[in-house]
């Protein structure tokens, strides 16, 4: 099939509203959450249900046209941006809430369905999606499955894997997997959908999902600390795990760098007084009071153990707002100078200290301008960083990135935490995977995509 008669074709299937030819395609389909800009796609299609995606993708699939699925565009690493000679899948037509059972704490989702309006519907029937991240009012399931969303409550509900049941997923021959059972018992073999959650959309198009849900807390309490030394921070971690259990749905750590930008950036006087080393922002919730109960006694015994230099404890559910507003303002702290590179990493809780001073050494060879801002959900040992560097000196953001990813290479970490790889870190994915890892991942490809039409360039070359 030739190209022009495979875009008349796509037009035939999807109508004026569900495809737009490359001139025409706004401006937003080719950026990302930063305003870095992708090129312009040869088209847009915006499929309103799975039929539609998989006669699309056939279409694409016979005359070898490479297919890009974007959610809410809220990616990092540029996986989602469109390069030229590439069309745009765009899910968001397919925002439906299709089913919610209370019963087996399950609802099913079309792809394009944004994470906070989830959230804002299951809270009216006292019922809660875990996922959350600061992206939540752009970002789609859809997305969130395909890149594997950490957020700020993995240290209790874990990653998206963790909350995905069943999927439906289009492959690149518009081949529909359904996989939408209900059951959380299914030992048929192996489980296909694991195949697709965090695979970028290299191996196919989610467009519908089952999700987990768990009873809405009847309370919520967050509290910020302060500590002088990062073995405190350790120490309060512990001591957190120990008293609050299955309570504690947060722990965030906030170096001194981040803080001081964070207030400066939310304009209001610092709930700690600045100069600590360490912020650490904890989150308890529980089906009534006795979770706030048990933090603020928690909180107590690690003032009096010296675990902590000072604390402060939410009186209200603003107030909580307000402690979590100083993490969810990250893109903004991160970007009160620029220019940057930024980085998502996972680390051992136990080398982050040895790790940042490393770096930090590091960045200074590199320019003794540069700075860095770092902060991360240590609760499960990830870590964002920011460096910051001079901007007559652009080649040294090629450089902090050779210094920083084989760094993480010698403590076994992972160059992508919750981010992804994309374009950005594909030349670095050697750094957490083995030369037999990705040879197991290409095969994966050749098999599920022969063509390579999508996403190709994702993750690897």
């Amino acid at each position: 099939m030739k190209l022009d008669p495979a875009l008349e074709a796509l037009h035939a299937l999807l109508g004026e509203r569900g495809f737009v030819r490359g001139p025409a395609v706004e401006e937003r389909y080719r950026l990302d959450a930063v305003g870095r800009p992708g090129e312009a796609p040869l088209a847009l299609l915006r499929p309103a249900d799975t039929g539609q995606v998989s006669r699309a993708l056939a279409i694409c699939h016979g005359a070898g046209l490479p297919v890009v699925p974007q959610g809410g565009r809220t990616g990092l690493v540029q996986g989602q941006l469109p390069r030229a000679g590439e069309i745009v899948l765009s899910t968001e037509r397919m925002a439906a809430i299709e089913a919610i059972d209370a019963d087996a704490g399950m609802a099913t989702v079309q792809a394009g369905v944004v994470l906070q309006a989830l959230q804002e519907r299951l809270d009216e029937l006292g019922l809660m999606f875990p996922l959350d991240l600061g992206a939540r009012g752009s970002c789609t399931i859809g997305g969130n499955i395909s890149t594997n969303a950490g957020g700020n409550r993995v240290i209790r509900y874990g990653m998206t894997r963790e909350l995905v049941v069943g999927l439906e997923v289009v492959l690149a021959d518009g081949t529909v997997l359904d996989g939408l059972r209900p059951v959380i018992k299914n030992n048929t073999g192996p489980d296909l959908k694991h195949l697709f959650i965090g695979s970028e959309g290299i191996l196919g198009v989610v467009t519908r999902a089952i999700l987990r849900l768990v009873p809405k807390p009847g309370a919520r309490v967050v509290a910020l600390c302060a500590a002088a030394e990062f073995s405190q921070v350790r120490a309060l971690l512990r001591h957190a795990r120990g008293r609050l259990a299955g309570e504690l749905t947060a722990f965030e750590v906030m170096w001194d760098s981040y803080f001081s930008r964070a207030v400066q950036v939310i304009g209001r006087a610092a709930p700690l007084a600045p100069g600590h080393a360490f912020y650490m922002l904890l989150e308890a919730a529980g089906p009534d009071s006795g979770c706030v109960a048990r933090l603020e006694g928690m909180l107590h015994d690690a003032l009096q153990e010296g675990m902590v230099s000072d604390a402060v404890l939410a009186k209200s559910e603003g107030e909580n707002a307000r402690l979590w507003e100083l993490r969810d303002r990250s893109v903004e702290v991160s970007r009160v100078t620029v220019p940057i590179v930024t980085f998502d990493v996972s680390l051992p809780i136990a080398a982050m200290e040895s790790f940042v001073a490393q770096l930090r050494t590091a960045t200074l060879a590199i320019d003794a301008r540069c700075d860095m801002v770092v902060y991360g959900h240590l609760g499960d040992g990830n870590l964002h960083l920011t460096v910051h560097y001079p901007p007559e000196r652009p080649e040294a953001a090629s450089a902090i990135q050779c210094a920083l990813y084989p760094l993480v290479g010698s403590y076994r970490g992972s160059v992508s935490a919750e981010h992804g790889i994309g374009i950005m870190k594909r030349e670095f994915l050697a750094h957490s995977r083995s030369p037999q890892e990705i040879a197991a991942m290409r095969a994966l490809k050749a098999c599920l995509d022969p063509k390579s039409i999508l996403s190709p360039g994702r993750i690897f070359e």
